[in-house]
């Protein structure tokens, strides 16, 4: 678990689904990740996620608010896609309720994902991946400190035509 001011950055419980599963049906907040998901499709994901956390001791972790114990999305690192230019780093990633935009939520918890996954892992560096419209998305990944990598672009094996080509963006190890 991590804590920040705001936040708490933990594992998935079941109590999870339906609240995640909210977030992944919004077509806002699925535009550049896919078609909207059904339960089923939400459950199996978290099911993936707590795979990660048992094998490799951090995942996409959910994002719950220290106030009110609302689930906010996810962010975290996780092993980088199989057949993509990542697959052998580790990937952050997040995904928050259209609610919870535009408040500072996404950075702070990527903060903490970043501090953790150096404290935690031997990892030279950390990989990010979206789409180039995803404009929100990349933003975050430069304020973050991530420089996007030349000549980085490709075809998600797991996104459809119109969400392809995505664009890497990676930090390495602070001194």
């Amino acid at each position: 678990m991590i804590e920040t001011e705001r936040l708490i950055l933990r594992g998935w419980r079941d109590s999870d689904v339906e609240p995640f599963n909210a977030i992944c049906r919004d077509a806002e907040v699925m535009r550049y990740l896919g078609p909207p998901e059904s339960r089923a499709q939400t459950a199996v994901a978290i099911a993936r996620q707590n795979d990660h956390l048992d094998k490799v001791g951090y995942c996409f972790w959910a994002v719950e608010r220290r106030a009110d114990g609302a689930l906010l999305g996810f962010c975290g690192i996780k092993p980088g896609a199989p057949d993509t230019p990542i697959e052998q780093d580790i990937e952050i990633g997040w995904r928050l309720g259209r609610d919870h935009w535009g408040q500072g939520y996404a950075r702070e918890a990527a903060q903490a994902s970043l501090a953790w996954g150096w404290a935690n892992t031997a990892a030279p560096m950390i990989s990010a991946i979206t789409v180039q419209a995803n404009t929100a998305s990349w933003g975050l990944m430069e304020r973050l400190g991530m420089t996007r990598v030349a000549g980085g672009e490709f075809d998600h094996p797991l996104a459809a035509p119109p969400l392809n080509p995505h664009i890497l963006y990676r930090i390495g190890r602070p001194a």
